[in-house]
């Protein structure tokens, strides 16, 4: 048992953004696993706010990638995932948007778990009505949370340097 807590602790602390990918196909099986994976994310009273279209289709993405200075990342990666919060199904904004995040860092940890890149992209959300739109999604009833960018990471123009992060006593206190 100890081995596999600690395999998922490292799973956990070794995943990290990626932003340059190969062009492969990713399998259906694959992207079903992933987006299970993040449906088991916990919600306030277990609404499952999250509205998601899975694209891949050039066109779709460049559509997308015409909604963010990170453009390029969005259409060399093979896939999107496009969240939305589905605000019919939440009752308490903040509850909701904590389950969106829970519902894409759960996506992210599968995409690792899969030997997959991806990177979480939020600067597009000062174009959410736009991406709205390309879906015909009402922004009445879907509002955009991010963009997840995930496809075979190209090793070869990935940064492998030393990830910083706050020290435990920074931030935490113990009473």
């Amino acid at each position: 048992m100890e081995s596999k807590t600690n395999d998922l602790l490292n799973l956990i602390k070794s995943r990290r953004s990626v932003r340059n990918f190969v062009y492969k196909k990713i399998d259906n099986q694959t992207i079903k696993e992933i987006v299970d994976c993040g449906r088991w994310a916990p919600s306030a009273r277990n609404s499952q706010p999250w509205k998601l279209c899975i694209v891949s289709h050039p066109t779709v993405k460049r559509m997308i990638a015409e909604n963010s200075k990170y453009g390029a990342i969005i259409e060399s990666a093979y896939l999107n995932f496009v969240v939305f919060l589905d605000l019919e199904r939440g009752y308490d904004r903040v509850k909701d948007i904590l389950a969106i995040g829970a519902f894409i860092q759960n996506m992210l940890l599968a995409v690792h778990a899969k030997g997959l890149g991806a990177v979480w992209i939020g600067e597009i959300l000062k174009n959410k009505e736009k991406v709205s739109e390309i879906f015909k999604l009402s922004p009445e009833k879907y509002e955009l949370m991010g963009v997840l960018t995930v496809g075979l990471i190209n090793e070869s123009l990935e940064k492998k340097e030393e990830r910083e992060r706050r020290v435990l006593d920074e931030f935490t206190d113990w009473f």
